[in-house]
């Protein structure tokens, strides 16, 4: 095993289909809203949950994610996040050589070994989280242990989790919910009535929301997440969830067990998803309508005021939604409600009914929807129905504009700030862009 390659992962890999979390509860939605799902199981075109690293890293300063993979997975991170390898950045890869895959090496050594190098090396390390990738699971190199091992050699000093990213099990923005997961045992108990959002969000967009809710009176707010991984937030009875990220079912379903309320909500993309996401944290905290209203009606007719130049690009355009990021379905109620786009079809890598129930429930009527991938059908499909823009991962964006249809790389998505009233004519912005840069083209 070589030392840490101190990079930064990914455009467009293919993976094997993803399982679907486990512990899906049946009944959130009428059986007939979903009978019509086309399911698709084949070659997918999607990031591995190590590119996830990119956005942790950057929330929680105090933090390291050594990927334990190989030279492919180091190269990965570095041209997903575009940081230069002298930049010192919070993860690396510890890099396993053919000595250490052809099982002739003692990987657990090297690895104990590496860690200490780089704690010694970087000392303002509080929690080291191990990333399983695909190498290390194909050797059945049990990072768990090494954790505990490692724990254990190094009390007091530093706090070591795992979890994986491998393309193998995860796309790419499952990633984020199996590192949330690894921290919820480190989440101390509490009773103490709150509200915790949960997903990571832009530093910015975070402390406004955290002002709105102060605005609302509501007492306690905090984030998982946080932005120092040892500053975790209890849970408990009096915790109620708002999730922030569509993408995270394990780790709302770990919450709920440790007694933990799940607000129902369409996700904050948009001024009327912004909206109603915070509406159910009013609700849940007998917030007064009165109060309510006069906090949001300001921003929410700002919000509208600057998606009016965007929709007038959008309205009337005919999209679809390749399954890439788990966000599609929010995406497309947005775009479909407040952009006055047509859907043609909307995919998603899995469906959580139950995470999805609120925006599902606000999609048009005959909306075709679609879960899990087949590449070739699902590009057959598009071919067919030329759409006047494509949402996709960035191993499709390319062959499709080379085809004369406009795209919009899904990643983008995860990276830009584009939750609440405020960012919802940014958010539209990312779509109109392609469509204004393709008529541009053909002008000229």
């Amino acid at each position: 095993m070589e030392a840490p390659y101190l990079a930064i992962p990914s455009m467009g890999v293919s993976a094997p289909p993803v399982q679907p979390p486990t512990g899906d509860i049946p009944g959130t939605l009428p059986s007939d809203n979903l009978s019509d799902i086309l399911k698709e199981s084949g070659q997918r075109e999607v990031f591995c949950g190590l590119t996830s690293i990119v956005w942790l890293h950057r929330r929680m300063p105090d933090a390291f994610f050594l990927v334990v993979g190989s030279r492919t997975c180091a190269h990965l991170i570095q041209s997903a996040a575009g940081v230069m390898i002298f930049a010192e950045p919070r993860f690396g890869t510890a890099i396993l050589g053919e000595r250490d895959l052809a099982g002739l090496a003692d990987a657990n050594e090297e690895l104990d070994r590496l860690v200490k190098d780089l704690l010694e090396r970087r000392p303002e390390i509080r929690t080291l989280f191990l990333v399983g990738s695909c190498p290390s699971e194909v050797i059945k190199l049990d990072l768990a242990k090494a954790a505990e091992r490692l724990n254990t050699q190094l009390l007091g000093r530093v706090r070591v989790l795992n979890y994986s990213g491998s393309g193998i099990e995860t796309t790419f923005t499952q990633g984020e919910d199996n590192a949330l997961l690894a921290m919820l045992p480190l989440l101390p108990s509490s009773d103490e009535e709150q509200l915790l959002i949960v997903g990571t969000l832009a530093d910015a967009v975070e402390d406004r929301f955290r002002l709105i809710f102060e605005r609302l009176g509501i007492p306690t707010v905090r984030s998982l997440p946080p932005r120092r991984s040892t500053e975790l937030p209890p849970v408990g009875k009096g915790t109620r969830v708002l999730l922030a990220q569509p993408f995270l079912s394990a780790t709302a379903r770990a919450l709920q067990h440790r007694g933990a309320t799940l607000l129902s909500a369409p996700y904050p993309f948009g001024v009327e998803g912004s909206r109603d996401w915070m509406a159910a944290a009013a609700t849940a905290f007998a917030v007064p309508a009165e109060r309510f209203n006069a906090v949001l009606d300001p921003l929410v007719e700002r919000g509208r005021r600057a998606l009016e130049p965007h929709r007038q690009v959008l309205a009337g355009k005919r999209l679809f939604l390749l399954p890439d990021s788990q966000m599609e379905i929010p995406l497309a109620r947005f775009l479909s409600r407040e952009c006055g786009m047509e859907l043609v079809e909307v995919g998603t890598p899995y469906l959580d009914r139950q995470l999805m129930a609120a925006d599902l429930a606000l999609l048009p009527p005959a909306t075709r929807l679609s879960e899990g991938q087949d590449v070739d059908l699902q590009l057959e499909r598009v071919r067919a129905a030329r759409p006047d823009l494509v949402l996709c991962g960035l191993g499709l964006a390319n062959p499709l504009e080379a085809e004369g249809i406009a795209t919009k790389w899904s990643i983008e998505l995860v990276f830009s700030p584009i939750h609440g009233c405020d960012q919802a004519g940014e958010l539209a912005e990312l779509f109109a862009r392609p469509l204004r840069r393709r008529a541009v083209l053909q002008l000229s």
